[in-house]
């Protein structure tokens, strides 16, 4: 297998989360702050231009970072960060949907309408209009995240799993592109600072290539 690695939130969670399980897995750098995600070699490997991408052992390849992740979790069920039964794996892609749908996508789109907008407004259709009020919707939506949280360290409880990877990640991205959380909120303020102290934290910022 190969991972086609790149400094952006979905590669560093991948990494994340193949730290958490100790797995290693070959890497290349694709250099997305130059577009060559745009370029025909890159397309011909994964044609939406997105990273990170896993090329399997036949030469198929898999996009998207979560559905990466949880393949790889069923060739290496241990450790579970979906988890190991059925109720598990349900609660933690119901707490990543939420994470995803209500927070980090609104980050991710917020950037590329302001922050990111030179990079991206000759590839991508942008909105800048509309960059005020995503960020409003994240910051309200993780306040609604706050107030789910439950009593336990993570989301789903005493279990760390794959959606507290994708929620942090995002959060610290959010925080290094004018999105800054309230680390003051009484349960993500603390889970974020437990979040942050995990070796795989800071070791994930690093590309795997």
């Amino acid at each position: 297998m190969l991972i086609y690695d790149a400094h952006s939130p979905a590669p560093r969670c991948l990494r994340m989360f193949l730290l958490e399980k100790r797995l290693e897995i070959p890497a290349v750098r694709v250099d997305v702050m130059t577009g060559e995600n745009r370029e025909p070699g890159y397309l011909a490997v994964n044609p939406t231009g997105q990273t990170p991408t896993l090329r399997l052992d036949d030469g198929s390849t898999l996009s998207e970072a979560v559905a990466i992740a949880e393949y790889l979790e069923e060739l290496h069920p241990t450790p579970a960060l979906v988890g190991h039964t059925a109720e598990e794996r349900a609660q933690t892609r119901q707490w990543w949907r939420r994470v995803e749908l209500n927070v980090t996508e609104f980050i991710h789109n917020a950037y590329h309408y302001a922050e990111g907008l030179p990079r991206f407004e000759s590839r991508i259709p942008v909105v800048p209009e509309a960059a005020a009020g995503l960020k409003r919707v994240a910051q309200d939506r993780l306040r609604w995240l706050d107030g789910m949280f439950g009593d336990g360290p993570y989301l789903c409880g005493d279990r760390f799993t794959a959606a507290d990877i994708w929620l942090y990640v995002w959060l610290d991205f959010g925080n290094g592109v004018g999105q800054a959380f309230d680390r003051g909120l009484p349960r993500i303020g603390p889970w974020f600072n437990r979040m942050e102290s995990r070796p795989s934290a800071e070791g994930s910022r690093a590309l795997l290539a």
